[in-house]
């Protein structure tokens, strides 16, 4: 009775560990990396509970002076007059969990990453959920994103235990990781190599006198030492143990989750056991097909598959995979230098990726229709991002949910029809990418207006027409 007791006991402590920490999944390919050579940011977002996202195009804003923001937790920050027009994903109620792409290409996401840190220092009650906000609005490239990260937490404080934020352009790929307190590191994806973050740091061996690679506070290895957490000199130090939570760094979930997906692109294999690297070669030039497999990932053809070929049922209840009971999205954001920033896509799956297909969601698209939001205005759902909000029943997102849980049900069998619809789909977009660009970009040359229009009646299109 008490071993049963205990295992119940475990099982709890595990999933309520599970939620709070294991939120999210990233892959980031520098642009020598990729077939098209693009810079690619792959992102799973995954949050516990009943969930709506949200589609809100935010427009570029010039104003005279600057533009003072009241933050959650009591500070007030100042944007730039002129803040750019974005994308923005919205997860209502959630203070860690929406993604952005500004008119640049920039591009953020994050991943929860526990710290030892339990001393922070917080000016105003630090900074949460603007930090990544504040960041779009604002930067013109990855590298200017991560530098008005760290300006951002050396102010204010990050009032998060950790996380790293996954920030991406046309030409970087960066990772900036968050301390609990005015600490933080930021390490770039070397052009030829990519990097994947689970929930746990990534950044080992730093070199802040290489700007061209690494940025980072001033004091991050003698705060380490003063407490405790590192005492030799400094070409040893290794950031993500030195700050990593150890039941974090070591936890399966993130491990075997780092695992699958490096073994699924490198040109290494590793063993579950090995110590991981930062950013590795790939085994062949990655393409957009390559990271949807890695996001639809429950670690099929692996031991570690427990669902034994669907056998056991839904893959999504029988083992904390990539793809996971809690994602939400998935998308792949395509990111290229010789194409204008209006037409370069994010490729987003709502619910489950390996239940829906990945469609290309434009930059400069004008406008989501009212179907993919809970307010046609972006100012609205801002200012009432932490109200307990009245789900839009007309919502389309809902339709992805019940179609995920219905499919969910006899997982095994309508898995197998879905695959191949969802494999017809996208080979017919990916095939057709060049041609539609084509037609796009002489659009774009003419009006940025009507590219604008016809974007929101494409992806309009697209999203509606999966169930039909």
């Amino acid at each position: 009775m008490k071993s049963f007791i205990f295992a119940g006991l475990f099982l709890l402590s595990f999933q309520v560990f599970a939620q709070d920490n294991f939120n999210c999944f990233t892959v980031l390919a520098g642009k020598y990396a990729t077939d098209d050579e693009s810079v690619m940011l792959a992102h799973n977002e995954d949050d516990g509970g009943k969930q709506t996202v949200n589609l809100y195009k935010v427009p570029r804003v010039e104003n005279k002076d600057s533009i003072e923001v009241k933050m959650k937790n009591g500070g007030t920050l100042r944007l730039s007059p002129t803040t750019y027009a974005t994308i923005w994903l919205e997860m209502p109620g959630m203070e860690f969990s929406d993604s952005y792409q500004n008119e640049y290409g920039v591009t953020i996401v994050s991943d929860a990453c526990r710290s030892k840190e339990d001393e922070p220092e917080l000016t105003d009650g630090g900074i949460g959920y603007w930090f990544r906000r504040a960041i779009a609005l604002q930067a013109k490239t990855a590298r200017e994103a991560v530098k008005i990260g760290g300006k951002l937490i050396e102010k204010y404080g990050y009032a998060s235990s950790g996380r790293t934020y996954s920030i991406a352009d046309k030409n970087e790929a960066w990772m900036l990781a968050a301390v609990n307190g005015k600490h933080w590191v930021a390490q770039r994806v070397p052009d030829e190599q990519v990097a994947i973050i689970p929930n746990y740091y990534t950044i080992g061996k730093i070199n802040l006198k290489d700007t061209l690679n690494f940025y980072g506070s001033k004091d991050i290895i003698d705060y380490a030492r003063k407490r405790r957490w590192y005492e030799g000199d400094d070409a040893g130090f290794n950031f993500r143990l030195a700050y990593g939570a150890d039941n974090s760094l070591t936890h399966p979930v993130n491990t075997e989750r780092h695992w699958d997906a490096i073994n699924r692109l490198a040109d290494t294999k590793y063993a579950i056991t090995d110590t991981l690297p930062f950013s590795f070669y790939t085994k062949d030039l990655i393409k957009l097909p390559d990271l949807f497999r890695v996001l639809r990932s429950h670690f099929e053809g692996t031991e570690l598959d427990k669902s034994k070929d669907y056998s056991l049922g839904s893959p999504h209840k029988t083992h904390r995979a990539i793809c996971a009971h809690s994602t939400q999205y998935g998308f792949v954001a395509q990111l290229r230098d010789y194409v204008p920033d209006a037409l370069n896509p994010i490729w987003i799956s709502f619910v489950h990726p390996c239940t829906h297909t990945f469609v290309p969601l434009y930059n400069g698209i004008g406008h989501f229709s009212g179907d993919l939001n809970n307010f046609t205005d972006y100012q609205s759902a801002l200012q009432q991002h932490f109200d307990k909000f009245k789900r839009n029943k007309k919502h389309f997102f809902n339709t992805f949910v019940k179609d995920a849980k219905k499919i969910d049900k006899k997982y095994a069998s309508r898995i197998k029809k879905r695959k191949k619809t969802i494999e017809k789909q996208e080979k017919a977009l990916l095939k057709k990418q060049k041609y539609t660009e084509q037609k796009l970009f002489d659009k774009y040359k003419m009006n940025n207006e009507i590219i604008g229009q016809e974007l929101e009646a494409f992806f309009d299109y697209l999203i509606h027409s999966q169930f039909k």
